[in-house]
């Protein structure tokens, strides 16, 4: 065993040796043709160096400017939610119209665009229009009910019916309360986002409007949530 490892040992330093040495010599033929032919090679070897020194350039300038505007939109998105932000009891003290513009706030401070409340006696089912920020355009129905009272189905078939109607994309209902069973069970068959009271707290807090997909038709608050709701509604 020790034999066999003085001998693998001596091979690999007789492999370093001629790597060294191929080194050495292919180093000093190059230095040797650098030399011969200077004047040939300086012009294209300042020209490499400069354009690798622009490229390093706006590379690090590129890099700079995602993470100014990265910080830059974070920074925005905090002080949007800290200047709009409101308490649940504060939104329950809100008339219809004055909740409608609020949801319209909370879409364009996540970066909706053409965002426009049209709420009103002819609104076809709808009270906010808009964009998306990934481009799909969406109706919003705004329900400012009491906490006690649950949004039934048959709002989500008139909201259904505005999505056919404006010919949007997606159809989102907004609510600050909960929806029965059968309106929750109409929503996740057909598509609409239903921001119930528990996701309308997380949206006000920060939480972008895309997000609440993601936990679309998962139930509204646990056994301790519901028993709390009751004790104070009922």
């Amino acid at each position: 065993m020790a034999a066999a490892r003085k001998r693998r040992a001596s091979a690999a330093r007789k492999r370093r040796q001629r790597r060294l040495k191929i080194g050495a010599i292919t180093g000093g033929v190059s230095v040797v043709a650098l030399v011969a032919f200077w004047s040939v090679i300086w012009p294209y070897l300042v020209g490499a160096l400069v354009l690798g020194g622009v490229a390093g350039g706006g590379w690090w300038l590129w890099r700079t400017d995602r993470f100014v505007r990265s910080s830059d939109r974070q920074w925005r998105h905090d002080e949007a939610v800290k200047a709009g932000h409101r308490t649940l009891a504060e939104v329950d003290a809100m008339t219809g119209t004055e909740f409608e513009h609020l949801v319209a706030e909370l879409c364009r401070r996540d970066g909706c665009t053409d965002v426009r409340r049209v709420g009103g006696s002819h609104d076809n089912g709808a009270d906010v229009l808009g964009v998306l920020p990934d481009g799909r355009s969406m109706v919003i129905q705004c329900k400012r009910y009491t906490p006690k009272g649950k949004i039934p189905s048959r709002e989500m078939r008139d909201l259904l019916g505005a999505k056919v109607h404006f010919k949007v994309d997606v159809a989102i209902f907004v609510a600050t309360t909960y929806f029965s069973g059968p309106a929750e069970k109409f929503a996740t068959e057909n598509d609409i986002l239903a921001v119930h009271r528990d996701h309308l707290g997380l949206w006000n807090n920060g939480a972008s409007l895309l997000s609440l997909g993601a936990v679309n038709g998962l139930g509204q608050g646990d056994r301790r949530h519901r028993e709390r709701w009751k004790e104070t509604y009922e």
